[in-house]
């Protein structure tokens, strides 16, 4: 498992770790019953604090994509497709409302925005 810290990153440490942990589990590195790295021994390997891997795990458990066995380990969790699908729709959520705001800003016509997907999908008729 790769973990890759950024201390210049705006973004928290642990959810650095819980998003590396994420991306390798939608792209299929870190397969459904897969164990992961002991806290103790991820703390060490990547040199963070015990309780910053404690509380990505924590996160990555509540958000399903782990399980936690007391006295046994971490455990990559069957992977949900559903809720893989709803992060990706909030994400293109996100981007269509930065979008909207650009295109409302320049005066650029929905019409325009519309034809523009098309021609970059591919779908161009």
């Amino acid at each position: 498992m790769k973990i890759i810290i950024s201390n210049s990153s705006p973004i928290p440490i642990y959810e650095q770790i819980k998003n590396a942990i994420i991306s390798q589990i939608m792209n299929d590195e870190l397969a459904s019953g897969e164990s992961l790295p002991s806290i103790r021994n991820l703390a060490s390997d990547i040199k963070i604090s015990v309780m910053t891997i404690k509380k990505a795990y924590d996160e990555l458990e509540n958000e399903g994509y782990i399980i936690i066995r007391q006295g046994k380990g971490a455990f990559i969790a069957p992977k949900n497709t559903e809720l893989a699908k709803e992060k990706a729709k909030k994400e293109i959520e996100d981007h269509i409302y930065k979008i909207i705001e650009l295109s409302s800003k320049f005066n650029i016509e929905k019409k325009d925005i519309l034809d523009l997907y098309e021609y970059l999908s591919g779908r161009e008729e």
